[in-house]
């Protein structure tokens, strides 16, 4: 079927691509590619290749993801509820492979929501050191909650604020920023041909604007020596090589660097910004050249100054600390969990508990929905643990548990919510289990009589 672009859109990329028009315009054409990235958190690329039902083939420019069929719905495979992968469009998997984050490291998503390339972060960062995922948009921001919590991240802090309120408590703290920003969308007109019938010639002028806003903020969070990963889904010059000739010039202590290649990789166009012939190291994906829809990335660094490191200045937030019986309770369950929680960053707030990340104190009233892993709560002197630990406890690490096959049919009616029965499939014969696929958590049941009552969160629950 073919498809008609927007008059005006057409005619600008035939002006940008000359003779590769034709067969950007074919790209059109084509079936979308269907992608997933794996939770190495969880599982290993090469078993869960091994593990899974459906055909995988592996994208060649990111080391942890595949391509899948489509028709093939992984979505409804037990294994997404287990937090194995999250599904992602293989282009958009990119902008978090090439930034280089570490274990132990202070990282930003500034606008993360639903979460593909924070989860990616939180994989790489092993829970060491400190995720901050926001989104403007507090419904945004409870989507990107819900698949960090699938993931198992356990050192997360989830806000939903404007940058220049983050920028005020996060001076000069972050090694890393992903900057995903806001576009008009340009590069997912196949996938998604709804964005292409809001499309409007103003929206690159638009948006460009916004996106020079959120950078001046990101700038002012990166330390001295940190690196910034800017990306689009669009191919507008003024959202890619423009924004990116704005920054360098507003901000000469920042640097494009390059980034690690792949032969369908093509190169920023100075032409297209400001002629600083730097734009070269950014990088362009089109749809005619890979098997992905368009993105613009770039990668800079903000060079080392005299100045003082003001994340050196930062003051530590104050915690609640659990009192002595509220202590031995969290130490008799975690006992033999094979997960040891961070003793010193645990606080307990109106009965919760949280492992939390080490953060500047949180002066100003930034809006957060979650600052660290929810381990439980404790009600009537005893524990009970929550959907999120069941999620971030290691594979097969938990004595306790019912281990199910992936056709079992048990799982969709635990998922569900329901009752389901376990007799002499698990080591305990009461109290709390832990229901996985394989050994792959899905949540809490407690055992009584041979029976699991279902303690799988509410709000996670499938409908059918």
């Amino acid at each position: 079927m073919k498809t008609e672009l927007p008059e005006e859109f057409a005619g600008r990329m035939k002006e940008m691509l000359g003779e590769e028009y034709d067969a950007f315009l074919e790209s059109y054409q084509y079936p979308r590619s269907c992608g997933l990235r794996v939770n190495t958190g969880k599982i290993t690329q090469e078993e869960l290749k091994g593990r899974a039902p459906f055909a995988l083939r592996p994208v060649p420019w990111v080391k942890e993801g595949f391509f899948y069929e489509e028709g093939t719905n992984p979505a409804r495979h037990p294994y997404y509820a287990a937090g194995l992968y999250y599904l992602q469009e293989p282009s958009a998997m990119t902008p978090a492979s090439r930034l280089p984050v570490k274990p132990g490291e202070r990282v930003l998503d500034l606008c993360a929501a639903p979460g593909g390339k924070a989860t990616a972060l939180g994989a790489a960062l092993g829970g060491e050191g400190v995720l901050v995922a926001n989104d403007i948009s507090n419904s945004r921001a409870r989507a990107l909650l819900r698949n960090l919590e699938l993931f198992g991240i356990s050192n997360a802090f989830v806000t939903s604020e404007t940058p220049a309120k983050l920028a005020e408590v996060f001076t000069g703290f972050f090694d890393k920023i992903l900057v995903d920003a806001p576009c008009s969308g340009e590069g997912m007109f196949r996938k998604d041909p709804a964005v292409m019938k809001v499309w409007e010639p103003e929206r690159p002028e638009y948006f460009a604007g916004l996106q020079r806003e959120i950078v001046r903020q990101a700038v002012r969070m990166l330390r001295p020596g940190g690196r910034m990963l800017y990306s689009t889904c669009t191919f507008s010059p003024e959202e890619n090589e423009g924004t990116i000739s704005w920054l360098l010039k507003e901000f000469p202590e920042m640097e494009l660097i390059p980034m690690e290649g792949y032969a369908g990789f093509d190169s920023g166009r100075p032409e297209w910004g400001d002629g600083n012939a730097s734009l070269s190291r950014c990088v362009r994906i089109w749809p005619h050249k890979m098997k992905g829809e368009g993105h613009f990335l770039a990668l800079l660094e903000k060079q080392v100054s005299d100045v003082e490191d003001p994340a050196g200045r930062a003051v530590p937030q104050a915690l609640l600390r659990p009192d002595k019986k509220s202590r031995k309770l969290l130490e008799e369950f975690f006992r033999d969990t094979g997960f040891e929680p961070l003793w010193d960053q645990v606080e307990i707030r109106g009965g919760k508990v949280y492992q939390v990340p080490r953060l500047p104190r949180l002066s100003g009233g930034i809006r957060f929905l979650r600052n660290g892993l929810l381990l439980g709560e404790i009600r009537k002197d005893r524990f009970e643990p929550s959907q999120q630990l069941a999620m971030a406890l290691p594979a097969g690490a938990y004595p306790a548990r019912l281990s199910l096959a992936p056709e079992d049919e048990r799982i969709g009616r635990y998922l569900r919510g329901e009752t389901i029965r376990a007799e002499g499939e698990t080591a305990a014969e009461k109290g709390w289990i832990l229901v996985c696929v394989e050994k792959f958590p899905l949540g809490w049941g407690k055992l009584v009589k041979g029976l699991v009552k279902n303690k799988y969160a509410a709000g996670w629950r499938k409908n059918q």
